[in-house]
């Protein structure tokens, strides 16, 4: 039987996230699904845009648990709605933020992150507090490019985030770097290259297919979150939901 991953991309744009990014991940025990939200933002890039999207994130989590799915990943580095989820669904759920940043810290002394715009900033710092690995977070490096202009200028994107990393590395003294957008799916070898012409031997982590395998680990080995720490939401008046 094979193991079933559920992709929640938290944002109602079509087209910006499909199986196909992923499916080199998958094998014959592995098998991927993936959805995308009814009602939310066409991107987030703030923390409104985080609030707006977690509602249906968690309906589309509750979903893919009962169609069987065996852990959930949220595709987003915001990680919306993570905690949230964790409490209502029995399995896994992953965020590539806390998957990412927790890699970092176990793969060189100090990161930094690379992202969109100076708005994810402030998302990105109360993050790595929560996660525990803000000592280790040494700086946030931003392109200022829009969620939604990756793809359309996707090389431009990748010559943007190597020059960001490059001088993450030389600046501010970053021994790893995480791409700071889900939508950066496929730059960290472009990047790495770069870093490797400068004599830099140095990871960049890509997070989805980072916190897609880290859930399929979770899934195996039979691992998932502690309901003494996500417990289940007791019953309650709720109006609207």
């Amino acid at each position: 039987m094979s193991i079933v991953i559920h992709l929640i991309t938290p944002i109602i744009t079509k087209g910006i996230r499909t199986l196909d990014d992923i499916a080199e991940y998958a094998s014959g025990d592995v098998e991927f699904r993936h959805s995308l939200l009814d009602k939310g933002p066409s991107s987030i890039e703030s923390e409104y845009d985080e609030a707006l999207a977690i509602p249906d994130t968690i309906q589309k989590a509750i979903e893919a648990e009962e169609a069987g799915a065996d852990a959930i990943v949220i595709d987003c580095m915001g990680d919306p709605g993570l905690k949230a989820v964790r409490e209502l669904v029995s399995i896994p759920v992953l965020g590539p933020a806390e998957t990412s940043m927790h890699a970092a810290a176990m793969m060189g002394r100090t990161f930094t992150v690379v992202t969109v715009l100076d708005g994810v900033v402030p998302m990105l710092h109360n993050l790595a507090k929560i996660y525990g690995t803000a000592e280790k977070m040494i700086s946030i490096r931003v392109i200022n490019l829009p969620v939604l202009e990756i793809e359309k200028n996707f090389e431009k994107a990748q010559r943007m985030l190597a020059q960001a990393s490059l001088t993450a590395i030389k600046d501010d003294g970053a021994d790893v770097i995480i791409l700071g957008c889900t939508g950066f799916l496929g730059c960290a070898e472009k990047i790495t290259e770069l870093l490797e012409s400068n004599g830099l031997d140095v990871p960049v982590i890509d997070p989805i297919p980072l916190t897609v395998m880290t859930a399929v680990a979770f899934a195996k080995t039979g691992l998932r979150h502690s309901k003494k720490t996500y417990a289940s939401p007791r019953e309650k008046l709720i109006v609207g939901y």
